[in-house]
């Protein structure tokens, strides 16, 4: 799969029956390069699966540690102490504020300061630290994580790990993992409204075209859809999920320069694609006929919010935590009888798809910790608390009969006396300010049943919903290598602005859809097809290399 290294090493392990090694096989062999006799200080002969880590002698290991206002940094956390008392672990954090976070990051790694264990990095966000060695290609050492290799081998993860490759074959972040994906955005429509006219939610954006007619016919002075989430992006929830809906990577907030064409076999400028078309036709019809408010584009938060609350909309854009902490109490004191309900995601020309990535942010560990006598039982540990099942329930549940207690089926519920996320509003402690657990630098991915263990009964059936469609078709590798990168930032902006002002333009009809062609040909002005050639050929050099 990728050099003949790996070839030895998987023969050695399918011999040995050893399952788990093919995970760790996408990555150099690490019997080729790598003598850890003497890295191996405090680390457990007999980890595994299954199994709780617990240190063999204590052990220390620095943070990064990702500082959130609404539960700041505290010493006497019980996570802490558990976490020495389990594991027979320390970790020292250096905490940075939330605000500064990617800049304290950076800083650190530049001048060699980076403590050990680096969480809280986004995909790409890794990129600038490859070249210089700063940080470790983990990919090496998955023999060492046995929870990380079942859990990539029994949700067959291998497509979206080999996306987050690079030039080399090798990843630099270890990734939370997601059994299945978790679409978290799609659109709130206001019920009663739905009953009062005797329809039921839309399931395609075709419907919801329809929908929105018969709202704009019952309340002529309404536009039925005013957006939220214009910044920094026009419309960034909304092109994002209509995107996804035609088949394309992402747009909007999460504007993508490529998407993958699998019959052709090669990337396409998303932008300026047939499909990013026909979503510009449907956008501009809603706008034409005054269904979606033209200042959707533009408003702020707070002004979609006081249209809907107003009832001068009965649509938005949504999320879980929008409709529980903003909609409804919103909505509760100006027409307490109105109802609105997050749907799930509209179905387009794609057909069904759930379009969220299984992987989420994860661990860079800096490559002075390979020196480290520790280092074998620090990538155990984090192989035990951000993999491991039990590993994953401690550091979002905490501990048993203190932060919860466990129902007659066994699952985890919240202690009476503990809340979060208001399910127990008026109990007297916190599960994240008072004891450091469900902590945003520690606890992500895992099952469903526990990513959703917080979620309301509503949520847990849009999940439901969303868990029945397929996943979306990763794209395969094509990374860049250093020069690339750097001519690809030159191109980006200003390709990223015209895709934006156009978006714009088009929909709004301040545009006209004839000149899509025109349009077409200023992104080729600005390096389109360059830069396309140079992302294919990136692809096409990963496949030949390590395909």
């Amino acid at each position: 799969m990728l050099h003949r290294s790996w070839r030895r090493a998987a023969t050695a392990a399918v011999a040995a029956l050893l399952a788990a090694t093919s995970i760790a096989a996408c990555s150099d062999d690490p019997s080729d390069s790598k003598d850890l006799s003497e890295n191996r200080a405090g680390a457990m002969a007999d980890y595994g699966i299954g199994k709780q880590f617990k240190a063999s002698e204590p052990v220390s290991f620095s943070i990064l540690y990702n500082n959130h206002p609404n539960y700041p940094l505290r010493d006497d956390w019980l996570f802490w102490k558990e976490l020495k008392s389990r594991a027979n672990v320390t970790l020292s954090p250096v905490a940075v504020p939330l605000s500064d976070y990617e800049q304290k990051r950076s800083l650190l790694i530049g001048a060699g300061d980076a403590p050990l264990i680096i969480p809280k990095t986004y995909p790409s966000q890794e990129d600038a630290y490859v070249s210089s060695g700063a940080i470790l290609p983990v990919s090496d050492y998955l023999d060492l994580m046995p929870n990380l290799q079942d859990k990539i081998s029994k949700w067959n993860l291998k497509p979206e790990i080999d996306g987050r490759r690079q030039e080399d074959g090798k990843f630099y972040i270890l990734p939370g993992l997601h059994e299945k994906p978790w679409q978290d955005y799609s659109l709130a429509i206001r019920t009663d409204i739905l009953d009062e006219l005797n329809l039921t939610a839309p399931k395609t954006w075709d419907e919801l075209y329809t929908v929105l007619k018969a709202m704009k016919a019952k309340y002529p002075t309404v536009y039925p859809f005013s957006d939220r989430w214009s910044k920094p992006n026009p419309a960034g929830n909304l092109l994002n999920l209509l995107a996804v809906s035609y088949g394309l990577q992402g747009a909007g907030w999460n504007f993508q320069h490529t998407s993958w064409d699998a019959n052709a076999k090669k990337f396409v400028y998303t932008g300026a694609t047939e499909q990013y078309k026909q979503m510009l036709q449907y956008l501009n019809k809603l706008v034409s006929e005054k269904l979606l408010d033209p200042e959707s584009f533009t408003q702020t938060d707070e002004q979609a919010r006081q249209k809907l609350a107003n009832s001068k909309s009965f649509v938005i854009s949504a999320n879980a935590q929008a409709v529980v902490n903003d909609y409804r109490p919103d909505l509760a004191k100006t027409n307490p009888k109105a109802k609105i309900t997050k749907i799930p995601l509209p179905i387009g020309p794609a057909g069904e798809v759930n379009p969220a990535n299984r992987l989420e942010n994860g661990v860079m560990i800096s490559s002075k910790a390979r020196e480290s006598k520790n280092f074998v039982a620090m990538m155990q540990f984090i192989d035990w608390l951000w993999y491991s099942d039990a590993g994953q329930e401690f550091a979002k549940w905490g501990v048993e009969g203190t932060t919860f207690v466990r129902d007659a089926a066994g699952k985890p519920k919240l202690a009476p006396d503990v809340n979060v996320i208001g399910l127990n509003p008026k109990a007297p402690k916190h599960l994240q300010k008072d004891f450091g657990f469900y902590n945003g630098v520690f606890a992500y991915g895992g099952k469903p049943e526990l990513v959703q263990g917080f979620f309301a009964p509503e949520e847990q059936e849009f999940q439901k919903v969303l868990n029945a469609r397929p996943p979306v078709v990763v794209p395969p590798p094509h990374p860049l290598n250093d020069e690339e990168r750097e001519q690809a930032s030159l191109w980006e902006t200003p390709l990223k602005d015209a895709v934006y002002q156009a978006t714009l333009q088009f929909a709004l009809g301040q545009r006209n859809l004839s000149e899509w062609d025109a349009y077409v040909a200023e992104l080729k002005g600005k390096n389109m097809d360059a830069y396309l050639t140079m992302v294919n050929k990136a692809y096409d050099r990963y496949q030949k290399d390590h395909g």
